[in-house]
């Protein structure tokens, strides 16, 4: 089949579309066939012009401005008026909210997202669905990405013609800034979150990958992680969307499409739960249902539309339908959050080594040594269609279990200015103490070890703790932060400040400066106070003991003066220490 017939053949499969009421109400790729995508001064006229064709229905709003001084848009579709969070709270509503183009090279929601709201809008699809939802469409995220435009800034995506980046202008990834919120794109979709609380968060993407047959996949949490009584609406989202796309002859999975080794088919796959970092991690933290859909790469353009086209559609529907239940259980998820005080959570998760064969339509492909790169390449042949029978790890279990604290986490006053503007980010719930607390029963986090990554990651030194917490008396200064565990973010509040969660701020390296040597004893004075120490009988059998034990110990000068440079009073207190202590009651 010719490009031109192929393209002809997918704009047929999408619905059929009544002449729109205002021209202006199509985008540039619907014009075009969907083999282009326009630019973002199209996103502010369409949002006006939305807004001033159903006035009754939508509201056209500024939600941020980017760093290169760029409006962020949102369009808010209510056919009841519910054009507030205050509204749609009294009314009861689920919120919905929809973006495209948190990459903006993978574009695909923008201009499915425009079409599926014109169709709704008319009635045409998700008949009645706008009644009962408000929905939130955010056509671009990073809209400062969107407009560093050209063809092939994905040169492993089979359109639009041109596109945007995957970065914002200032080289972030937004989707690996949900918890460290550094960006001032990120910290505005927050606000726009911790106002209208969306019962769903929908992240429209384009995957990367290999060639196979399967054209999108859609994820969400919780599913396997989180509230556990929730998992059933999430689990009943995803396979909702998925018979539906099924229906319209799309190929969906339940999983990210990545092989185990990196372009070998042969390894087959392994499912997860996405860290915080990423949109459909982080809002099981807040008892919400988040959804990652991506479309596959080598699919044209035309056909990643309609794909998310259709996804849209049934999430529409889907929300319409059972929206208001899923929001009542989503309720209840927060009351069982505030109850979490030492109660086991899950920090992360992992697939364990149980393993099943699956069936997963490829290509035929061989696998040979590359003249050009020496390495050995997956070359697929798109005229053969077949089915490959590969490995699949999808028994998910937790892989870090702490227990919460039994009343919240102290920040002490040092780090409460910025540590308290993140958790105002969130939305997170927390209270200054005004006066010191002496000698409080705290627990305290010393790490044995302090891994720093090697490379930079978003600007970050990330750190890998090894270590436990156990009891203390501290005395707590005036200004020091209580960040309560009873609250329904309870799980937010653990994946911002627990020491060992993936994305938590000292895993971003917020706090290297504690895992870091600041003073030292020269090794003439440790001599000498080594000796000295030796006239104690219990240091010299201690000393003599590790001798004999620990081989690495006694072949290593730094690491034997270092025994006794611990055991002087000279010693750092706080090297090793997370500053941030657990407790056990509350602080009047």
């Amino acid at each position: 089949m010719t490009r031109t017939l192929l393209i002809a053949a997918l704009l047929t499969a999408l619905p059929a579309v009544a002449a729109p009421p205002d021209a202006a109400l199509t985008t540039i790729s619907e014009r075009s066939g969907f083999t282009k995508t326009g630019r973002y001064d199209e996103v502010i006229a369409l949002c006006d012009a939305f807004a001033a064709r159903y006035p009754e229905a939508v509201r056209c709003a500024d939600f941020g401005t980017t760093p290169e001084g760029r409006p962020m848009k949102v369009l808010v579709v209510s056919k009841v008026g519910a054009f507030t969070p205050e509204a749609a709270k009294a009314q009861n509503l689920p919120v919905t909210l929809i973006q495209g183009g948190i990459h903006a090279g993978e574009i695909d929601g923008k201009d499915a997202g425009f079409l599926a709201l014109r169709q709704a809008l008319d009635g045409e699809v998700a008949v009645g669905a706008l009644e009962k939802q408000v929905l939130l469409f955010v056509p671009v995220f990073n809209v400062d990405g969107h407009e560093r435009f050209a063809a092939w800034n994905r040169p492993n995506q089979r359109g639009p013609e041109e596109m945007g980046w995957r970065t914002t202008a200032q080289n972030y990834n937004l989707n690996r800034d949900y918890v460290k919120a550094d960006t001032p794109e990120m910290q505005a979709m927050l606000a726009l979150v911790n106002a209208w609380d969306p019962l769903a968060y929908v992240d429209l993407h384009v995957t990367d990958g290999a060639k196979f047959e399967h054209d999108v996949s859609i994820q969400v949490e919780p599913v396997h992680g989180g509230d556990e009584t929730l998992r059933k609406a999430g689990t009943a989202l995803r396979d909702g969307v998925i018979a539906y796309l099924a229906e319209q002859g799309s190929l969906p999975l339940p999983f990210y499409p990545s092989f185990v080794v990196n372009d070998d088919p042969s390894s087959g796959f392994e499912d997860g739960v996405a860290t915080p970092r990423f949109s459909h991690g982080y809002f099981q933290l807040r008892n919400r249902l988040g959804m990652l859909v991506e479309t596959h790469s080598w699919r044209d353009y035309p056909h990643r539309v309609k794909v998310t086209h259709d996804t849209i559609v049934s999430l529409l529907d889907l929300i319409a339908q059972n929206g208001a239940q899923w929001r009542v259980q989503a309720l209840a998820a927060d009351v069982r959050a505030q109850l979490l005080g030492g109660k086991p959570v899950a920090l992360d998760y992992k697939a364990t080594d149980t393993v099943r064969t699956i069936d997963f339509r490829g290509y035929e492909y061989t696998r040979t040594p590359s003249e050009v790169s020496g390495a050995l390449m997956t070359r697929y042949d798109e005229s053969k269609p077949q089915v490959w029978q590969v490995p699949m790890r999808d028994e998910l279990v937790p892989a870090h279990v702490v227990d919460a604290p039994k009343a919240g986490y102290i920040v002490p006053a040092a780090h409460a200015a910025w540590v308290g503007a993140k958790l105002d980010q969130h939305g997170v719930t927390y209270r200054r103490l005004d006066a010191p607390l002496p000698k409080l029963a705290v627990q305290a986090f010393r790490a044995d070890t302090a891994t720093f990554a090697a490379q930079s990651v978003e600007g970050h030194q990330r750190t890998t703790l090894e270590g436990k917490w156990t009891p203390e008396k501290r005395t707590i200064g005036a200004g020091a932060l209580f960040v309560p565990i009873a609250q329904p973010k309870a799980r937010l509040v653990m994946a911002l400040l627990e020491p060992q969660a993936p994305d938590a701020l000292v895993a971003w390296g917020e706090f290297n400066n504690y895992f870091e040597r600041k003073e030292y004893m020269e090794d003439y004075v440790a001599e000498d106070v080594a000796r000295e120490m030796l006239k104690d009988p219990k240091v010299k059998a201690a000393f003599e003991q590790r001798l004999e034990e620990d081989k690495a110990f006694a072949d290593s000068p730094q690491q034997r003066l270092e025994f006794f440079a611990r055991r002087h009073s000279s010693w750092d207190d706080q090297y090793r220490r997370y500053p941030v202590v657990r407790i056990d009651r509350a602080p009047r």
